[in-house]
């Protein structure tokens, strides 16, 4: 069928492609079958592969024609310039995500003073990619990290042990450990589930990524107004909040966050490809 590293590259393009998946998907699963990186990858384009690597490459190019998706073949996806370890308890990393840590970190700059030691939660672990990030970029951060799936937070440990990252996690719904512990912090951020309960998605997210991560009910902001109820019970009074949300709920949750916190100063600000994506709230 093929034998050397671009002709693998061109069969499995055109393959996934004609199933109506991404082309660049076996670029990604090419790298991992040759354990080299990018640069590597395109030096060494017209090398011989081995049969072991031949087959290897065409099952799990075909794994991802039917549904699952590259970053749970590969085990990992990279965010923030660092590799996180992803399975099906905890949803990919995003792009979209990283524009909401670069966000916190420049509001956290702009919003508190420099040598404050600052306490922020992150709401929904997932696989630890906001809080690990914050607490790498902010070392003088004391980072907690939420989850009610205890799959996920095994992954979001592992993470954090990997990459040598101070966080502490908990298990939990929203911020409920903190009210329990009249715990007061300065800063909160979250990619809560968002998603309308009854919006198609892709069979790759659907059959592969946790429901619970991903649908948030009727509209897609349950998330939202439950935070309102619990915001005010464990912010201080100088705060920050974060929130990622989906297409077209900027300004639902902006207004929300105003009525919980008339003083304060709310920005919806769009992504790189325009979409209303982060919403920022500076309390205070």
């Amino acid at each position: 069928m093929f034998s050397k590293v671009y002709e693998a590259l061109n069969w499995a393009s055109s393959f996934l492609e004609s199933a109506g998946r991404e082309a660049k998907a076996g670029e990604l699963l090419l790298m991992h079958v040759l354990n080299v990186n990018r640069t590597q990858f395109f030096m060494n384009m017209r090398d011989e592969m081995s049969n072991e690597q031949v087959e290897e490459f065409i099952a799990i190019v075909e794994k991802h024609r039917g549904g699952i998706p590259v970053q749970h073949i590969i085990g990992h996806e990279e965010f923030y310039g660092r590799q996180f370890i992803v399975n099906e308890n905890v949803l990919i990393p995003r792009p979209e995500t990283e524009e909401l840590v670069l966000g916190v970190t420049k509001r956290i700059k702009q919003h508190f003073s420099k040598d404050e030691k600052l306490v922020v939660v992150d709401v929904g672990a997932g696989s630890g990619a906001i809080s690990i990030t914050l607490s790498l970029e902010e070392p003088r951060l004391t980072v907690y990290s939420v989850d009610i799936s205890e799959f996920a937070l095994k992954v979001a440990s592992e993470n954090a042990k990997q990459l040598d990252a101070n966080v502490e996690f908990i298990h939990g719904d929203l911020l409920t450990p903190f009210i329990e512990r009249q715990t007061k912090v300065d800063i909160v951020v979250s990619n809560p589930p968002y998603i309308p309960n009854d919006e198609k998605l892709s069979d790759i997210v659907v059959d592969h990524e946790p429901h619970l991560a991903l649908f948030g009910g009727n509209d897609g902001l349950d998330f939202y107004r439950r935070f309102m109820e619990q915001l005010p019970l464990v912010l201080k009074h100088k705060a920050l909040v974060a929130f990622e949300v989906g297409e077209g709920q900027g300004n639902a949750v902006a207004e929300l966050l105003l009525t919980t916190f008339p003083q304060s100063t709310v920005e919806v600000q769009n992504d790189i490809n325009g979409k209303d994506r982060m919403v920022y709230a500076l309390i205070g």
